[in-house]
C-alpha cells in the first residue's frame, strides 16, 4: 500500500515538472510572469516597432524627395518664419506651404491647384488681396505666387522660394499671428464681440493699432461713412464732392464722402461743410443708414404687425427728443432692430462709440442687408 501511494506521488511530481517547462504564454502556461514582459516579450515588441517605424519615416522621406526634388533654390521652414519682401517682391508656395501676411499688401496668383484660407475655409480666387493675419495654404499639387503691392512682411511655413527683392527676416523670432478679431481690448465676453468679430473679418473696421480696436472711441462722421463705403464693395469715384471741407485726396475719408455725397446719402450741414472730424450722434447715424438702405433698394417700410413685427418707435420713452428730420429713419431703423436702445431710451443726440456702431452695422447686414 506504501508502494503504491509513493508510486502516485512521484507521478504526480513529474506531471508537475513537465507543466512548469511549458513556455510562458503558451496554451500549456497561461500565466505571463513579469520577467517575460521585461525580456522576451518586451524586446520583440521594441524590434517591431522600430520596423514598421523606420518603414514608415522611409516612405515620408521618400514621397518629400520626389514632391521637391526639382523644387531648386526653394528654402524650407520648418514651422512659421518672418519674411519681408519689398514693392514688387514675390514669394513662390509649393504645396503644402502657407503665408500669413502681418503688413502691407499682397496678392496671391495661383498657378495650379488650390489655395485656401485657413482662417474663414473658403477657396481662393487667383489674384485676390491677401487679408492681414490670415493663413493660406497651398492645397496638394498646388503651387502660388504672392506678390507684395506694397512694402510687406509676412509668415511663412512648409516650402518657399523668395525673389531677389525678399529676404528673410532672420533675427527676429517668429511670432504667433494674432487670431481673428482677438484684440486685447475685446473679449469673448463683451456683449460686441461678435459685431467687432463680423466688421473686422469683412473689411469694414480696421483695429486702431495692430493689438487694439478701442470700443469705447467715440465714431466721427468721416468714419461711420467710410464704413459703408467699404460695405458697398469701395465704388471708384472720379468727381469732386460739393462740401467746402472736404477737398483733400489723401484722407482717408475722401472716396467716402465723395460717393455718399454724389448718391444723397449724406448732404452735409447748411453751410456746405460735412464736418468729417465731429463724433456722429445717434440720430445722424440712422438718418445716413436709413439713406444708405434707399440706395441699395432695400424695403424702407418700417415693420408693423404681424409673424415679423418689429419693435416698435413708441415703446421708447426718448422718442420726442428724436429731431423732426430723423424721426423717420430712427423708426424705420427701430423696428429693422438696426438700433435697439439702452434701458427703453434711444439717445438721439448721444455720439456713437465704435463698439455700438460696429453692432449697428452688424445688425444692418442681418436683418436688412
Amino acid at each position: 500500500m506504501k508502494r503504491t501511494i509513493a508510486a502516485g506521488l512521484v507521478l504526480i511530481i513529474l506531471m508537475c515538472m513537465a507543466t512548469a517547462s511549458a513556455s510562458t504564454g503558451s496554451i500549456d502556461n497561461p500565466l505571463i510572469t513579469l520577467s517575460y514582459l521585461d525580456g522576451a516579450f518586451a524586446g520583440s515588441m521594441k524590434a517591431d516597432i522600430s520596423d514598421a517605424l523606420e518603414e514608415s519615416v522611409s516612405a515620408a522621406v521618400s514621397k518629400l524627395d520626389d514632391l521637391y526634388r526639382s523644387s531648386v533654390g526653394y528654402s524650407f521652414a520648418p514651422r512659421f518664419t518672418n519674411v519681408s519682401l519689398g514693392q514688387g517682391g514675390t514669394i513662390a508656395l509649393s504645396p503644402g506651404g502657407s503665408i500669413i501676411l502681418l503688413s502691407g499688401s499682397a496678392t496671391i496668383a495661383i498657378t495650379g491647384g488650390e489655395v485656401i484660407n485657413v482662417s474663414t475655409g473658403d477657396e481662393v480666387v487667383s489674384a485676390q488681396p491677401l487679408t492681414l493675419y490670415q493663413r493660406y495654404f497651398c492645397t496638394e499639387n498646388t503651387t502660388a505666387v504672392v506678390t507684395a503691392g506694397a512694402p510687406a512682411t509676412a509668415q511663412v511655413d512648409g516650402y518657399y522660394m523668395l525673389d531677389a527683392q525678399s529676404a528673410p527676416v532672420t533675427p527676429q523670432e517668429p511670432t504667433t499671428p494674432r487670431p481673428q478679431s482677438a484684440f486685447i481690448d475685446v473679449a469673448e465676453s463683451d456683449w460686441f464681440y461678435a459685431a467687432v468679430d463680423y466688421v473686422y473679418r469683412n473689411g469694414l473696421f480696421a483695429g486702431t493699432t495692430a493689438t487694439t480696436f478701442s470700443p469705447g472711441t467715440a465714431m466721427t462722421r468721416g468714419m461711420f461713412v467710410t464704413v459703408l463705403h467699404r460695405l458697398d464693395g469701395r465704388p471708384a469715384v472720379d468727381f469732386g464732392a460739393g462740401l467746402s471741407d472736404v477737398t483733400n485726396p489723401a484722407m482717408y475719408y475722401y472716396d467716402a464722402v465723395i460717393w455718399a455725397n454724389a448718391n444723397r446719402i449724406v448732404t452735409g450741414y447748411t453751410d456746405g461743410t460735412f464736418q468729417p472730424d465731429r463724433a456722429v450722434s445717434r440720430e445722424e447715424m440712422a438718418v445716413i443708414i436709413h439713406r444708405y438702405a434707399s440706395h441699395k433698394g432695400r424695403d424702407m417700410q418700417p415693420r408693423g404687425a404681424g409673424p415679423e413685427q418689429g419693435v416698435q418707435f413708441d415703446a421708447f420713452q426718448d422718442r420726442g427728443d428724436v429731431s423732426a428730420y430723423a424721426a423717420p429713419a430712427m423708426q424705420w431703423a427701430v423696428s429693422w432692430e438696426i438700433i435697439r436702445g439702452s434701458n427703453g431710451r434711444l439717445l438721439p443726440r448721444n455720439t456713437a462709440t465704435r463698439a455700438e456702431v460696429a453692432q449697428i452695422i452688424y445688425n444692418y447686414c442681418e436683418k436688412v442687408g
